[in-house]
């Protein structure tokens, strides 16, 4: 798909308000691991394929594991390669991404809360609600994968 509109130029302080999100996130406190892990995964629902080519590169970056990524749309198959603190996330962020199929359910919620703090739990649902909003605004667009993507090249 080719780009619509280069929204960033288009209304720069609307995005500017978004990166004030992104920025708060950053730095409230929840490892950058699981955050991305949490972007990637909603990026993946959505089909975002701008989203999904920077969060793997973050992921990459963060030393996370080649087969972890390949696996993310399995996890609940994924026997322990995920924390239950990371499975938490993932079921909460599944759950919100589908939310109006799902209604982010009881159990879903018992889950994560039993993982995170009020605080944790509240700025993880801030994330997964700022990715969503990410996923539609790339999407609307047209924003392809990020050109530098990965270099498989690299040793």
């Amino acid at each position: 798909m080719a780009e619509r509109l280069n929204y960033v130029a288009a209304s720069p302080r609307g995005m500017q308000a978004f990166g004030a999100v992104h920025l708060f996130i950053e730095q409230c406190g929840l490892p950058s691991s699981l955050v991305n892990l949490v972007y990637l995964r909603v990026s993946q629902i959505n089909g975002c394929a701008y989203c999904i080519s920077t969060h793997s590169r973050d992921l990459l970056n963060e030393a996370f594991s080649i087969p972890t990524l390949l696996l993310l749309q399995v996890w609940r198959d994924s026997g322990d390669l995920f924390s239950e603190r990371e499975r938490a996330a993932l079921q909460w962020c599944e759950a919100l991404a589908h939310i109006g199929e799902t209604h982010a359910p009881d159990a879903d919620y018992q889950a994560v809360r039993s993982q995170f703090s009020d605080k944790e739990l509240a700025d993880l649902t801030y994330a997964i609600a700022l990715i969503n909003a990410y996923n539609r605004i790339a999407i609307g667009f047209g924003r392809g994968p990020d050109g530098s993507f990965i270099d498989f090249s690299a040793p």
